[in-house]
């Protein structure tokens, strides 16, 4: 053979056995993929039902579509103040292109809302109440077998306090340490969740849980120049913690803001809980003065109480005028009256709620009507629960009252995009095929597998020693309607004849062939 045909020839065979060496491999992966459900193969065969987006789902929750002539005191609502907080809102809603970190019923539907309130500044509350009415949907919701929702109150306290410790303020506020970790996020970050597992790291590799409470008040972080200020006692720490946030107004004048940046991990117990759970304040008089007034009133009383949380919550300094309101988890400013705080696991920022009903907004004894178009910006430990809000009242003393006696019922109405109308999907959800009737019920009866055979394979003969009671139940069986009755029993499958047994010395020995090639050269 010629030099040149024989090294086309090896060239041929070496291409040969890549090609066969690819198809080997990719077989199986193509078989693997699938059995899990990542590879379609072209088929002829007729798929019975499209794939379909799913429905509105929001765990725990039931909801039910509305027109906004139902929705009790819509009208009324001041839509414009809404519709400026919303579009707060909108702001980082719109910049977002990526698919949301946690997947939630919403999604990315509220971008396509947001991008047009940001480009139209309204100032009218009837075209805001057109705004609102034009790209959402009413769906009542409420937690899945009740029928209203939960709602609290939170505002951000102004305390006193000094930048250097002094015999009247000693109690210090801390940043958060360098050594504390939550788990699924990273340390360099300005916030850090306040729900996930939070380890304290000693030395380079052991983790172990982070200090509580009464480790903290007790000096277990002392000393590391993580004082941020220092508070005249542990009650304002308390309630600042509780609220998130607080105004420390300083000895010179000025005002020092401090918002939540981590906590230590531990789940968070109301004091107020407490106190109801030993008797000492009735729950139809509990509120954040009634329990500021007994922690007074049992100062020996008030370190144990205040230890029932072992929950800790650690601040940062934010650059904040006095005339700007908090910031919330969303990172806008809050707006009194607009903006509340809810399960960051199930709702995304920026959804608008419209929740109605009764609250003690002018004393502890009103019933004011409320029905107000309440935009989502915040969240806390606390609020868990498909219809369960933390309004927000603004700063100061007036604001603690009024949100301090917050616990009520109320109703709450989740506005959604229409993007995502559940009674559009539901027309196009196939449904279950049609039931047979009850003629080809009887004529293909359904056998209970426990069992065995139906009186007609057994020739309508009754078994020797079965009663006429038996006898009669077993027709019974055999004539039930299909919905009523459990599926046949299969048939098995004749298994394949065993391989033919071979005795060891008639088997031809197998000899392997090497063929050798001569290079030329």
């Amino acid at each position: 053979m010629a030099p040149e045909a024989l090294t086309r020839t090896r060239s041929l065979g070496w291409l040969a056995c890549r090609v066969i060496a690819a198809v080997s491999l990719l077989a199986p992966l193509d078989a693997s993929a699938a059995r899990h459900g990542r590879w379609h193969p072209t088929s002829s065969r007729p798929i019975p039902y499209p794939r379909l987006d799913l429905p509105l789902q929001i765990n725990g929750s039931q909801y039910a579509p509305l027109v906004w002539s139902d929705v009790a005191g819509w009208s009324e609502d001041d839509h414009l103040a809404a519709y400026k907080a919303f579009r707060a809102s909108c702001k980082p809603i719109a910049g977002q292109t990526g698919p949301p970190a946690d997947p939630k019923a919403l999604g990315t539907s509220l971008r396509d809302p947001c991008r047009v309130a940001r480009g139209i500044e309204l100032s009218d509350g009837a075209r805001a109440k057109s705004f609102f009415e034009g790209h959402f949907l009413p769906l009542r919701i409420s937690r899945l077998g009740e029928a209203e929702g939960f709602v609290t109150g939170y505002y951000e306290p102004v305390i006193d306090g000094a930048r250097m410790q002094t015999d009247v303020y000693s109690v210090p506020v801390y940043r958060r340490p360098s050594n504390l970790f939550v788990r699924g996020a990273r340390q360099s970050s300005t916030g850090l969740p306040n729900k996930g597992q939070v380890f304290r790291k000693i030395g380079r590799r052991k983790l172990v849980p982070y200090y509580d409470r009464a480790e903290i008040e007790d000096g277990a972080i002392a000393g590391r120049g993580l004082e941020i200020c220092w508070l005249r006692n542990q009650t304002d720490l308390l309630f600042s913690q509780i609220q998130g946030s607080a105004r420390v107004r300083l000895e010179d004048g000025s005002t020092l803001r401090i918002n939540y940046d981590a906590h230590n991990g531990y789940p968070y117990t109301p004091v107020g809980r407490v106190l109801i759970d030993r008797g000492i304040i009735p729950k139809d008089q509990m509120s954040m003065q009634k329990i500021r007034e007994w922690i007074d009133q049992n100062p020996d009383g008030a370190q144990e109480l205040r230890r029932q949380n072992r929950s800790y919550i650690f601040f940062r300094e934010v650059q904040l005028s006095d005339k700007d309101e908090a910031v919330g988890a969303q990172g806008v400013p809050l707006t009194p009256g607009r903006s509340i705080a809810v399960d960051k696991s199930l709702h995304v920022y920026g959804t608008p709620f419209f929740i109605e009903g009764e609250l003690p907004i002018e004393s502890e004894q009103s019933k004011t009507p409320f029905r107000r178009l309440m935009i989502a910006q915040d969240t806390g430990s606390a609020i868990v629960g498909p219809a369960r809000a933390d309004l927000y009242f603004g700063a100061g003393a007036d604001a603690g009252k009024v949100s301090g006696r917050l616990r009520h019922t109320m109703r709450f109405v989740i506005l959604v995009p229409k993007s995502l109308d559940p009674v559009a999907r539901g027309r196009k959800m196939p449904v279950p095929d049609a039931r047979p009737s009850e003629k080809i019920a009887k004529l293909f009866p359904q056998l209970d597998p426990q069992k065995g055979q139906s009186n007609d394979q057994n020739n309508g003969a009754t078994p020797a020693g079965a009663s006429a009671a038996s006898a009669s139940k077993d027709a019974a069986v055999a004539t039930t309607p299909v919905a009523q009755a459990s599926p046949p029993t299969a048939k098995p499958v004749p298994l394949p004849e065993p391989r033919p047994q071979i005795k060891p010395g008639a088997e031809r020995p197998r000899h392997r062939h090497i063929r050798h090639y001569r290079y030329p050269g």
